[in-house]
């Protein structure tokens, strides 16, 4: 029906990650899709993004062209800017999300909102850590694409995060991930810490 409101998209579920750059949030997910690679129920599709990719993303480059094109096309399902930079989750997400699997997705704290009005079964998941390892994660991993360290480690976002689970990476790697691999499965509360 023409001008029918549009259900959201289940039954499946969105596990969003979010978080400060250099919170830690694509060596998680990479640890937890490790150790669960032999799990069908959960994917984590690749993003598209307008920068060369880190060790430990797991992204496809596209020039600001390319990307462009591909928005047109309709081949995202979000995207957004952030650090001059432009992000994109596929579109084929929605096909897992209707066949009841669980999507985890690194995005912009900018989006939620959308995408809670897109899909039936959001989860927000925030991974932060203090400032101070922020920075210093910020200045090690030293990305050209990154611009200045100090500018990006104290950058403030307009977008408040309601997150559902917060997880403090400022300890081991293997507890940080137990714990986002846990609210992507559904069992843990609202803090972890």
């Amino acid at each position: 029906m023409h001008g029918a409101a549009t259900m959201p998209l289940g039954p499946g579920r969105l596990v969003l990650v979010v978080g400060p750059s250099g919170a830690g949030k694509d060596t998680l997910i990479s640890a937890v899709r490790d150790a669960l690679a032999g799990d069908a129920a959960v994917v984590f599709p690749r993003r598209v993004v307008t920068r060369p990719s880190s060790a430990a993303e797991d992204n496809v480059e596209a020039d600001a062209e390319g990307f462009a094109r591909l928005a047109a096309e309709g081949a995202f399902v979000l995207s957004w800017t952030a650090h001059g930079h432009a992000y994109g989750i596929p579109a084929t997400i929605d096909a897992a999300i209707a066949a009841g699997r669980t999507v985890v997705c690194n995005v912009s704290r900018e989006i939620i909102a959308e995408a809670r009005r897109r899909y039936r079964n959001v989860t927000v998941v925030e991974i932060t850590a203090s400032p101070e390892v922020l920075a210093a994660r910020i200045a090690a991993r030293s990305r050209p694409s990154d611009g200045d360290p100090v500018a990006r480690a104290a950058r403030k976002v307009s977008a408040p995060v309601a997150a559902d689970v917060v997880v403090v990476n400022d300890g081991a790697i293997a507890q940080a991930a137990e714990q986002l691999r846990a609210a992507i499965s559904g069992s843990v509360g609202q803090q972890v810490r």
